[in-house]
């Protein structure tokens, strides 16, 4: 057991191993006993077992505390140019719709468009 006050960090194959030992226990208070030989409370075992379920092994590696690191300029650019370019693909669909419109009616009424202006 780690002195008192002072966190006690898991490496994710530690993780893993007390997440799979847990999943092997079958009998009446074999959970109870392994929490208390690793001194960890069953709300993180619940919360490794969860990490695993949703995002695999990879999830149970140990992460750096703090901010996330801030996007650089081209980063920023990139997407913002990403999400102009999706509206922009968004309303080519909708214009190359509004031409098709036009020529749909006129198929439904069996009239002849020209461009023209003749009939």
């Amino acid at each position: 057991m780690p002195k008192p006050g002072k966190r006690r960090k898991f490496s994710a194959a530690e993780k893993l191993r007390i997440v799979r030992e847990a999943a092997a226990c079958t009998q009446r208070g074999n959970i109870e006993a392994l929490l208390r030989r690793e001194g960890i409370y069953s709300s993180l075992l619940a919360a490794w077992r969860k990490q695993l379920a949703l995002h695999g092994s990879e999830a149970l590696a140990e992460r750096k505390p703090g901010r996330k690191p801030k996007q650089d300029a081209k980063d920023r650019r990139i997407a913002e140019l990403e999400k102009r370019s999706a509206r922009l693909e968004e309303k080519l669909a909708l214009a190359e719709k509004l031409i098709d419109l036009p020529k749909k009616v006129s198929a439904i009424l069996g009239v002849n468009l020209t461009t023209d202006g003749e009939r």
